[in-house]
C-alpha cells in the first residue's frame, strides 16, 4: 500500500518518548505521523501505580497513559496502528516500511518503539505463556485471586509488581539469581515488610513445571550448591530485563551489540534524519521523564534539519 503523502516526522511508538514527539511537532506545525504496533502508552499501561512522575502524587500507569494519547491526539497527528519492518534511507526522504505493507514517507523518523520483556528460557517457559506466565501484573492478576505466584527478579519493576499482586493473590515468592536486590530502597522496604510476599536469594529458573497443561511452579537451581527445588504455583511473572525493538532498523546500522539505538546528545543517530527517543536509545536511565525528554529534544532537533526542505 503507498501512501503518497510526505511527512516531516514519521515517528515510531507510542510511548511516552513518541506521544512527546508527537506533541512537540505538532505545536512547532510540523505534519507528524504516529505508528504504533500495540497499544498507545507502551509500557505505562502494564504499571499499576508511578509515584515519581513529577507533580503527582501517584497516578496509575494506564490513566497517565490514556491522558497522553489524548493530549496527542488533540494537536492532530496522524496516527495509524502499524508494526514498523524495515527503515529505507533515501537521503532527502525516509520510507517506513510496515508489516502490513503500509509505505510511508517522511523528512526525518524518531525511533521510539521501546522495549519488550525479556524471556527466561527453560523449557516449558515458551508453551505457557497465557497459560500461567504473564508478563503484566496489572492486566493478568485477576486470574490469580487467592492463589499463589512467582515473581522472578530484583528490580524496580518486580519489586513494584510484587507489592501490587499481594493486593489479589494469597502469596507471592520472589525469586532473585543474587543475595541483593537491584531495586530502589524505598521499594525494597515495602517488599520486606508485606507478610504475604516470601524471598528467595540465590536461585536460577530451570524450568516451568507444568500440570494439566497449565503453570503448576517453577524449578530453580541454588546458585553457590546446583540444589535443586521447586516452588509450587499457578503463575509465573518473570521481571529479568527487557530487550529493545529495533529490527525493522538493523539495516542502518544504527545500535549497538544488543540492539539499542546509539545516540548524541541531541537523539542524533549517525544517520542524518534519523533519531532515537526513549527506553530504545543507549543510555544509563529509563524512566517516563528521561523518555519524554529525549521525544522532545529529538523532534525539536528533526524540525531543523527539515527546515532545508521547505525552503
Amino acid at each position: 500500500m503507498e501512501n503518497n503523502v510526505v511527512y516531516d516526522v514519521a515517528i515510531i511508538g507510542a510511548g511516552p518518548a513518541g506521544m512527546t514527539a508527537a506533541v512537540y511537532a505538532c505545536r512547532a506545525g510540523l505534519k507528524a505521523l504516529i505508528l504504533e504496533a500495540d497499544a498507545p502508552g507502551g509500557k505505562l499501561v502494564k504499571t499499576f501505580a508511578i509515584e515519581n512522575w513529577p507533580g503527582t502524587k501517584s497516578v496509575n500507569g494506564a490513566d497517565l497513559a490514556w491522558s497522553m494519547y489524548e493530549q496527542t491526539t488533540s494537536f492532530g497527528p496522524e496516527f495509524v496502528f502499524a508494526e514498523a519492518a524495515d527503515i529505507v534511507d533515501e537521503g532527502k526522504v525516509k520510507t517506513v516500511i510496515c508489516k502490513d505493507g503500509k509505505r510511508f514517507q517522511a523528512y526525518s523518523v524518531v525511533i521510539a518503539s521501546g522495549t519488550v520483556e525479556r524471556l527466561m528460557h527453560i523449557p516449558g517457559e515458551q508453551e505457557m505463556i497465557g497459560k500461567g506466565i504473564s508478563f503484566c501484573a496489572v492486566c493478568d492478576a485477576g486470574f490469580y485471586k487467592d492463589r499463589d505466584v512467582i515473581i522472578v527478579g530484583g528490580g524496580n519493576s518486580a519489586l513494584e509488581e510484587a507489592i501490587y499482586l499481594t493486593r489479589v493473590v494469597n502469596k507471592v515468592t520472589i525469586v532473585i539469581r543474587r543475595d541483593v536486590f537491584r531495586a530502589d530502597e524505598v521499594v525494597q522496604k515495602k517488599v520486606l515488610t508485606n507478610n504475604k510476599i516470601e524471598i528467595i536469594r540465590n536461585k536460577l529458573p530451570q524450568q516451568v513445571l507444568i500440570e494439566n497443561d497449565r503453570v503448576s511452579g517453577l524449578t530453580v537451581k541454588d546458585a553457590k550448591s546446583d540444589a535443586l527445588m521447586q516452588i509450587h504455583a499457578s503463575g509465573i511473572f518473570p521481571y529479568i530485563g527487557s530487550d529493545p525493538v529495533t529490527g525493522f532498523a538493523k539495516k542502518l546500522g544504527i545500535t549497538d551489540k544488543d540492539g539499542y539505538i546509539i545516540v548524541d546528545e541531541n537523539m542524533q543517530t549517525k544517520v542524518k534524519g534519523i533519531y532515537g527517543a526513549g527506553d530504545v536509545c543507549k543510555k544509563f536511565l529509563r524512566q517516563i521523564v528521561t523518555a519524554v525528554n529525549d521525544g522532545a529534544i529529538a523532534v525539536q532537533v528533526a524540525g531543523r534539519y527539515i527546515e532545508q526542505f521547505h525552503d
